[in-house]
């Protein structure tokens, strides 16, 4: 029998303890597909004596991370800590120096630091795999860097934070405003310590920024994500766009233009019997565009302790059996810095407003938008019981660059018949 796989586990929360299970209940199993035995020797976390739901009392323990990633017995050092900085990047560090291979979970660290730890690793000739640190359970890294490697991609696109779209179908569902939902997944335990890395997207853009530099062969260029957060979008959007046959997605797209490398990752509306309209949930979905291949629709669990676990282990199995790709998909040296493009696809848009109801208070508006060459394809105007001198106001554009959208937005408040700040929500074709 060949030696087995060593693995050093650090980080015992949710994540690890579904890698501890899974190692412990397939070993057989990981075994005969592997052509090896895998096995954990040693892990490591913040508290040792801290109840957790694995019996570790076959391993070593080391209280610092960076001990575990430089141990003689660890052949795979797996980092399911979280955290751009401190303990994940330095022990990741150490792995790398210690010509351990990495699996890690932890997509910020990639994305802040990804280049960087890619060169050090492939001069080592080491290898770092990450399936689990974008969308979950999905497999999508491994779609992208071997199953469609011989495509030229020319859109990555999805639902990405299943906070977020648990966030937006339950407002959806039930009827319920934003802040009710928002305390809801807080107390459900769905939202992380800081919220606003799932509720202002930081988190989805993270991913796309990964599957950005993997699709177009770019570095990694997390600052040059246009990032907006679902805060501003209220029920009445949701009831809105529901009626014209759309659902609202925090959605992240990535293309290469003859401009550069657009990222954005913000709300928009998909069509409501589209695949991501459907999207039910804390479910993620990936849609890859290759010019050979086509649309691939790629669906599954965003988080979660089995599924991400699960893709942990994905890569160990590659490493297991001698499977070595570059981090990215290609050589870290040979990846080009992106030139950072702002997002000037032309698309539809939706924006609400509220407005003065008193005569030629459309008609301004529309001005506004003509004279920005923004040209109206459906408007609705909705009275609000006790809003007697206010009236709400949705339109629907046809396809307009965001820049001219912006123009327009600029010049709403000079009207003096736009109350409040409107609001605009990019249509996007799925």
């Amino acid at each position: 029998m060949p030696a087995p796989l060593r693995l050093g586990l650090a980080g015992l929360g949710t994540v690890g303890i579904g890698v501890v299970k899974i190692v412990q209940r397939h070993a057989d199993l990981l075994a005969a597909r592997a052509g090896r035995p895998v096995v954990i020797t040693a892990v490591s976390a913040r508290d040792r004596a801290k109840a957790r739901d694995a019996d570790l009392s076959g391993y070593a323990w080391e209280t610092d991370p960076v001990a575990l990633a430089e141990r003689d017995d660890v052949d795979v050092f797996i980092e399911v800590m979280g955290g751009s900085e401190g303990p994940a990047k330095l022990a990741t560090e150490a792995a790398i120096a210690a010509g351990k291979d990495v699996v890690t979970a932890n997509k910020a660290l990639l994305a802040h630091h990804g280049q960087a730890l890619a060169e050090a690793a492939e001069a080592a000739g080491r290898v770092i795999r990450f399936e689990a640190a974008v969308a979950g359970g999905i497999p999508v890294i491994k779609a992208l860097t071997e199953g469609l490697a011989a495509n030229q991609m020319r859109r990555v696109m999805g639902v990405m934070n299943g906070t977020c779209n648990y966030i937006l179908t339950r407002m959806a569902n039930a009827g319920l405003p934003y802040e009710t939902v928002f305390e809801e997944a807080r107390q459900l335990g769905y939202l992380e310590a800081d919220p606003n890395l799932d509720v202002g997207g930081i988190d989805a853009g993270h991913k796309l920024s990964l599957l950005a530099a993997i699709a177009f062969g770019t570095r990694v260029s997390f600052d040059a994500v246009e990032l907006e957060g679902i805060g501003n979008v209220s029920i009445d959007d949701i009831r809105m766009a529901d009626d014209m046959g759309y659902h609202i997605k925090l959605l992240g797209v990535a293309q290469m233009t003859g401009r550069g490398l657009e990222q954005r990752m913000t709300p928009c509306l998909v069509p409501a019997e589209s695949p991501l309209g459907q999207l039910q949930g804390g479910t993620n979905m990936v849609v890859l565009e290759g010019d050979a291949v086509g649309q691939i629709v790629l669906r599954g669990p965003g988080a979660g302790e089995g599924p991400t676990a699960s893709a942990v282990m994905g890569d160990v199995m590659d490493i297991a059996r001698g499977v070595r790709t570059a981090t990215f998909g290609r050589p870290a040296t040979s990846l080009v810095a992106a030139i950072p493009a702002k997002s000037a696809t032309p698309a539809p848009y939706y924006l609400r407003m509220t407005l003065l109801d008193k005569p030629g208070a459309l008609a301004k508006v529309a001005t506004c938008l003509g004279e920005a060459g923004i040209s109206i394809d459906q408007m609705r105007q909705i009275n609000q019981p006790g809003e007697d001198d206010n009236a709400v106001v949705l339109i629907v554009t046809h396809k307009a660059a965001p820049a001219d959208i912006a123009h327009a937005l600029a010049a709403f408040p000079v009207t003096g018949v736009v109350q409040g700040a409107a609001v605009a929500i990019r249509i996007e074709e799925v």
